[in-house]
């Protein structure tokens, strides 16, 4: 048994030899979808299994991570995670989408200044719930809810909880218009926000902008745009492991364990402690996610083969 430590991550020349396969960390553009993104980079990676981690509405930019290859299997990890955006809150308009996109429903005058907005958004910060816009992808009898808004049709939603960690005013762009940072679970619809909180304050109001800054622990320093994944194609894949780089490492210690490991048997390893690990190779080759429990690392998902 090897003593854990941080092993860093695997050389990426070596993995996309291998495999061609990781994750490039995307600044989606305006007006795309998250699937527009994958189809446009499974024609420049000439791959067909990709898959993105977490979508975003068309107006939206900012951090959208995508799986090539393999690296797929690790997509339902990236959806999970919480998220940090950047978005605009218009006061005084209210819409059918909650956003700027859609049909104005109202335009009332704001009277409220930017002490009120600080004042009532401790309401809308921890557990809270929501009611799930009617334009959006959520199904009610197998229906898409954006397919009905569409033909003028709305259903009761039930409240659906999520939780807000951080809702901060950032600057008032003028009038009723304000920069908010919002940091959220999984779930949360950021322009419901922005429309609950206009009507908090009596006035309406909707999302006007919004630019994702982190995902799955991703943010925007790490991302590149599809004209620089264009020029450098595969050179800008990042390992699969990196999405797991806050759990420690474990290297296993000898051929035998590391055939026993990729046989798919819960492999024996003393003095860990409960938690969840990134299981590597002799060779440094990442393997696998891993718990550990009673004396053995059991998998989570496996990474290794294509």
């Amino acid at each position: 048994m090897m003593p854990v430590r941080s092993l860093g991550r695997a050389a990426p020349g070596r993995l996309l030899s291998k495999m061609a396969s990781g994750i490039v960390i995307i600044d989606k553009p305006e007006d795309w979808t998250s699937m527009d993104v994958c189809a446009k980079l499974r024609g420049i990676l000439k791959e067909r299994r990709i898959g993105h981690g977490g979508t975003l509405d068309p107006m939206a930019t900012g951090v959208l991570p995508v799986f090539v290859g393999s690296a797929t299997k690790a997509v339902e990890f990236a959806e999970k995670g919480d998220k940090e955006y950047l978005a605009g809150l218009r006061l005084g308009l209210v819409t059918n989408t909650q956003d700027t996109t859609g049909e104005p429903l109202e335009a009332r005058p704001v009277t409220v200044d930017r002490a009120a907005l600080e004042a009532v958004l401790p309401r809308f910060t921890g557990p809270i719930e929501q009611v799930p816009p009617m334009f959006s992808a959520i199904k009610i009898k197998g229906q898409k809810l954006y397919e009905l808004a569409r033909k003028g049709q709305e259903v009761e939603r039930r409240p659906r909880p999520v939780t807000i960690h951080a809702l901060e005013v950032l600057e008032q762009a003028g009038g009723g218009d304000y920069l908010l940072r919002v940091r959220c679970s999984k779930g949360t619809y950021v322009r419901t926000l922005c429309h609950d909180i206009g009507q908090a304050l009596g006035c309406g109001g909707c999302m006007s902008s919004l630019r994702r800054t982190m995902a799955a622990g991703f943010t925007l320093e790490q991302a590149v745009t599809l004209s620089q994944v264009q020029e450098q194609g595969a050179a800008l894949l990042q390992p699969v492991d990196g999405l797991f780089a806050a759990r420690p490492a474990y290297r296993i210690a000898s051929p035998r364990l590391e055939r026993f490991c990729r046989s798919g048997n819960p492999l024996p390893a003393r003095g860990l402690g409960p938690g969840e690990y990134r299981v590597y190779g002799q060779d440094g080759t990442f393997l696998c996610l891993s718990r550990w429990a009673d004396g053995y690392l059991t998998s989570i998902k496996n990474f290794f083969g294509s």
